[in-house]
């Protein structure tokens, strides 16, 4: 059976395409749920965003000691000890000082 050129080309281009498909697919990280803790301080400002050059931007609201909230260490960031937190009262996310969060898995 004589060979055919475009056939043996043909095979190793779809090979490589889909393996070039499969590599520009975005991997996906599993989302990392929050580490319960509890806001240690007497009140704890709670802010919408944090910006590198100026601190906290945005105050959402007071948190008091007590509040129910999580912060993952090591996966959320902490910038300048100011800690991405998670409040479950309403379910939003915003910064809070680090030092306020404490109770590790107290709840």
């Amino acid at each position: 059976m004589p060979r055919r050129p475009g056939r043996l080309v043909a095979v190793p281009a779809a090979l490589a395409a889909s393996l070039t498909l499969a590599a520009a697919v975005p991997a996906q990280a599993d989302p990392v749920v929050p580490d319960h803790a509890v806001i240690v301080c007497q009140s704890a400002s709670f802010y919408d965003n944090y910006d590198s050059s100026s601190g906290p931007t945005g105050l959402k609201r007071t948190l008091g000691q007590g509040d129910k909230v999580g912060h993952t260490r090591g996966a959320h960031p902490v910038y300048n000890g100011w800690a991405a937190t998670f409040d479950f009262g309403p379910n939003d996310w915003g910064y809070v000082r680090y030092e306020c969060l404490g109770g590790w898995g107290s709840w």
